[in-house]
């Protein structure tokens, strides 16, 4: 398991692990594993999160140890795809189904819709992407650019 995960993931688990084990015990309720695992940006659905608790036998109001939670944070983490979940977000934005939207098309659903990104979050998202203010974003070279970025 550990040969999957780096140090660097390890330790940042072990400190929000540490967080919910209050009673010091190595242990942590399964009630609060949904909200660890998003808060180290993870994103399961409760079909998930019971399928990881049903795998390492573990009832809803029971707990688990750290070696627990590490299979499972590796488990989901595996499952995840976020390339695939950014490419779906910008095909959605992609009404008209040529494989591309405009920068501003963009900038308008990001600051206007949903949980709003300022003008200046979309300007250094479109920076970092290497995408003009004025150009097109082809959908699979965003996908592919920004999964790398957040990586």
């Amino acid at each position: 398991m550990t040969k999957f995960l780096s140090q660097d993931q390890i330790s940042e688990y072990k400190e929000c692990f540490s967080l919910y084990d209050q009673k010091r015990r190595g242990k942590m309720k399964a009630e609060d594993l949904l909200t660890v695992m998003r808060s180290l940006g993870c994103c399961p659905t409760l079909q998930e999160l019971d399928k990881h608790l049903l795998t390492h036998k573990i009832d809803k109001s029971g707990e688990l140890d750290f070696s627990t939670f590490l299979s499972v944070m590796h488990v989901q983490i595996q499952q995840e795809n976020p390339r695939a979940e950014i490419l779906q977000a910008v095909r959605l934005m992609d009404t008209r189904k040529q494989g591309f939207i405009t920068a501003s098309e963009f900038r308008a659903r990001l600051t206007c819709f949903g949980e709003r990104l300022t003008d200046q979050e979309v300007d250094e998202l479109l920076s970092k992407a290497g995408v003009a203010c004025d150009g097109q974003i082809n959908e699979e070279g965003f996908a592919k650019i920004v999964t790398f970025l957040t990586s």
